[in-house]
């Protein structure tokens, strides 16, 4: 494997918004998992591991909490789990990897202790397999690889990787897994390896300055920008840039707090006594569904799953747009909106739904933005495709 150029990612520079960043629970595992590689394949007990990033240009320096042989086969290393300043359920949590040697050639990753295994579909892994979603699945793998490059072991390809954490099964009762058919524990995830602090007052506070910045810039004869998006995660990021044209500061990154957002809006607006032609909300219905039931803080801890609200439009239009009885009752006990995404996938009456409710959501945030002239919303599946079938 050719060597990269690579800078690290130095969690001590604060976030924008001044708070600390973090290191995500698939990041801990991966440094977990080479710690143990090291003492498995060389005898080396190591106190930090480089764990390489998704984004390919750089690398976090993890410290190793433990490492241990518990038997002649396997080797146990220890994480702790650092969130920075985001609330994170997982933080201070002990992340760990138990590795050992298979004859398949393969990397297997199994459920250790505290990490929860999927019992349903709908999630980013197949049922029967242990809730570790891809990314951080691929920053293992990738970790086996460097290890055995380093080593000069290439040909040594099989090892299974059973990811824990300690006291997983109760962390997971703060979370959604248990609702999303995820049993036993946590789930390891992270698409960046990357914990952006997005959930605190300060954030907030912060949403409000990008908004206003967004509002001013590019400025119509009035002062005020023509069009902004707004954007709960990454998805929808490609749809403002590359469809709507916008360029990046008038794209703010709203995290959970739609409702302040829309807040915000109103009144920069009001004290420049200004309209905004268009605001675009843009994101997983996973996050703006929630509007259907009045929720306007997104976060998981403060909210329920928007399910409730996309299966009562869906049961609401099921004899307009062709729904049997039998797929709304599929639809009302899927466990994840995603889960209700693929079902829905090839129904002639799909995209129809998710316009309907892309109308609706567009409508309650409209009551809240009078000086905005028109709200447009466009939801997205997890992989960024488009659901209500238009631009």
């Amino acid at each position: 494997m050719q060597e990269l150029e690579r800078a690290e990612f130095d969690l001590a520079v604060l976030a924008p918004n001044g708070l600390r960043r973090g290191r995500t629970t698939g990041s801990c595992a991966t440094a977990a998992v080479k710690a143990a590689l090291m003492m498995l394949l060389r005898d080396e007990k190591i106190d930090k591991a480089e764990v390489s990033l998704p984004d390919g240009k750089h690398y976090l320096l993890v410290p190793i909490q433990d490492v241990q042989r518990l038997d002649g086969k396997r080797v146990r290393a220890e994480v702790l789990k650092d969130g920075g300043d985001d609330p994170d359920n997982t933080h201070g949590a002990t992340i760990f990897a138990e590795v050992a040697r298979n004859d398949t050639g393969e990397v297997r990753f199994k459920a250790a202790s505290g990490v929860g295994t999927a019992t349903q579909p709908g999630l980013r892994v197949a049922v029967g397999e242990p809730a570790i979603n891809p990314v951080p699945r691929q920053m293992m793998r990738l970790a086996v690889a460097e290890v055995l490059e380093e080593l000069g072991m290439n040909g040594e390809t099989g090892f299974d990787l059973a990811i824990g954490c300690e006291d997983g099964q109760k962390i997971a009762q703060k979370t959604f897994n248990p609702r999303l058919g995820i049993v036993g524990g946590i789930s390891i995830l992270g698409t960046s390896g990357i914990v952006e602090p997005m959930s605190l007052a300060s954030w907030i506070a912060s949403i409000e300055v990008y908004i206003r910045v967004a509002l001013a810039d590019d400025s119509k004869p009035n002062g005020v920008a023509s069009c902004v998006a707004y954007l709960p995660g990454k998805i929808g990021r490609t749809f403002a840039r590359d469809e709507l044209g916008l360029p990046e500061a008038r794209s703010v990154q709203i995290a959970n707090f739609l409702g302040d957002a829309l807040d915000f809006t109103q009144s920069a607006l009001v004290e420049q006594g200004a309209q905004l032609d268009v605001l675009w909300l843009a994101g997983h219905p996973g996050k703006l569904a929630k509007v259907l039931d009045g929720v306007w803080d997104t976060h998981s801890s403060k909210s329920n799953m928007a399910m409730g609200g996309v299966a009562r439009v869906a049961s609401e239009l099921a004899a307009e747009l062709g729904f049997s009885a039998a797929l709304i009752a599929e639809i009302e006990s899927a466990n994840t909106v995603e889960a209700a995404i693929e079902r829905l996938k090839n129904e002639p009456g799909a995209v129809a739904l998710w316009r309907t409710i892309e109308a609706r959501i567009a409508a309650l945030a409209q009551a809240r933005l009078p000086s905005v002239k028109r709200v447009e919303v466009r939801l997205f599946d997890l992989d960024g495709n488009l659901l209500g079938g238009t631009v």
